[in-house]
């Protein structure tokens, strides 16, 4: 079994010396992330009734504390489904053939998700962006004030875009379509900031939260979520898009009956379990600053080295992920695959019209220091076998930033 095995994810690992691979892959991607021992043992239990009673009280308690990690009281509705479902399930419920819906193009998975819009009958309308910076909400603003009408249905926005490594102020975002009386609903997607960034629906007026399971929550892909307020539930007594597999009215149930209304990932919401327990006793406000940690140091390792960030906006600089913009003359693919072949270490690539232009790391999820050290000690190596000039040491950047012998001001903290 274990020949079949290496076997199969030979291509994933280091071989530049025919041998076996050693040790552990550095999974660097921004998400899927690692997952950690605790869930992959959680989840490895044999498969139980969904019917029975210990699914019924092990799904009612998910749904209960579930909201604790979206920090919201409303409900939160889990999909067997990646996050391209849960986009779905938060359009086709709240809207109608031929609503519009205004989403802001801040990357990749912004414009995937309008065009989903768009196959789903609905008529998306992109506020423009540049792709180096989060949702303006003074140009939101401005869309919505020329729509009189009100005919806009929802403002769509990705909170924290993973193909750039920008995220958007959603607080602003909610004042600035409140400052316009505009009714439309305000829909977040969170995949890659939910469980590593703060986010804070309930205050800061999301209507709708749309995330996943594989990247904050640790888990692999298959669970898709919709946090869904009472405007949005009041909507969707009035929509009339087709929708079956993802509708919220047979999901709406669940937290008091324990029922789903098909058959549930089961050994995913075992997971899912652990990792709602794991963010809770590390605690959401903790995991937050680990991951701004984290984040502060790579940027700090980039400046180094002499390279340039993506996300050119400093306050809108994702704590969850890091693109970094190669040299004009230089492949960012080249440079991966280097990468993954000498050192295991597997990095995020650049996305549509980013394409071997950057590349990604991520930095969220299941992930302590020394981790994050091999990951730019790879980068640093990496960058010098294939000849691309790194200024300085990257290394010893993200070492000073993580280094727990300084205190906040420089000064060594005694040690007893």
């Amino acid at each position: 079994m274990d020949r079949v095995l290496r076997v199969s994810t030979a291509s994933e690992g280091s071989r530049h010396n025919g041998g076996r691979r050693t040790g552990w892959h550095f999974l660097q991607i921004p998400g899927p992330t690692n997952t950690p021992a605790r869930i992959l043992a959680a989840m490895s239990r044999p498969t139980i009734d969904h019917r029975g009673p210990e699914f019924l009280s092990l799904s009612r308690g998910i749904l209960a504390d579930i909201r604790e990690i979206f920090q919201t009281a409303h409900p939160v509705i889990v999909f067997p489904s990646s996050g391209t479902g849960a986009w779905e399930a938060a359009l086709v419920n709240i809207a109608s053939p031929g609503d519009r819906v205004l989403m802001a193009e801040t990357g990749h998975f912004s414009k995937l998700w309008s065009e989903v819009a768009m196959r789903l009958g609905l008529r998306p309308e992109l506020v423009p962006g540049d792709w180096r910076s989060g949702a303006d909400p003074e140009a939101i603003a401005a869309w919505l004030s020329e729509d009189r009408q009100h005919e806009i249905k929802a403002v769509c926005v990705v909170h924290n875009e993973t193909s750039t490594g920008a995220f958007s102020r959603i607080g602003d975002i909610r004042r600035a379509i409140d400052a316009t009386g505009h009714p439309a609903l305000f829909i977040v997607d969170t995949i890659s900031s939910l469980g590593s960034m703060e986010y804070r629906p309930d205050a800061w007026g999301v209507d709708i939260t749309v995330a996943g399971s594989q990247k904050g929550l640790m888990l692999p892909p298959g669970l898709g979520f919709n946090a869904v307020g009472p405007k949005a539930l009041a909507m969707a007594r009035k929509a009339t898009l087709p929708k079956s597999y993802f509708d919220w009215q047979a999901m709406l149930a669940a937290p008091e009956t324990g029922q789903f209304p098909y058959t549930p990932a089961t050994n995913l919401m075992f997971g899912l379990r652990e990792a709602i327990d794991m963010l809770l006793e590390e605690g959401l406000d903790a995991v937050f600053a680990r991951h701004e940690r984290h984040a502060t140091a790579v940027r700090n390792a980039v400046d180094a080295w002499g390279l340039e960030l993506l996300c050119a906006s400093i306050e809108e600089r994702s704590n969850a992920l890091t693109a970094v913009m190669m040299p004009a003359t230089k492949s960012a693919d080249a440079l991966r695959a280097h990468i993954l072949r000498r050192f295991d270490v597997s990095l995020g690539s650049g996305l549509s019209r980013l394409s071997d232009k950057v590349f990604r790391i991520g930095h969220l999820g299941d992930l302590n220091d020394i981790m994050l050290i091999g990951t730019v000690s790879a980068v640093e190596m990496g960058l010098k076998e294939t000849g691309i000039a790194v200024r300085g040491s990257g290394v010893q950047a993200a070492m000073k930033s993580l280094s727990r012998e300084t205190g906040t001001a420089g000064e060594p903290l005694a040690v007893s």
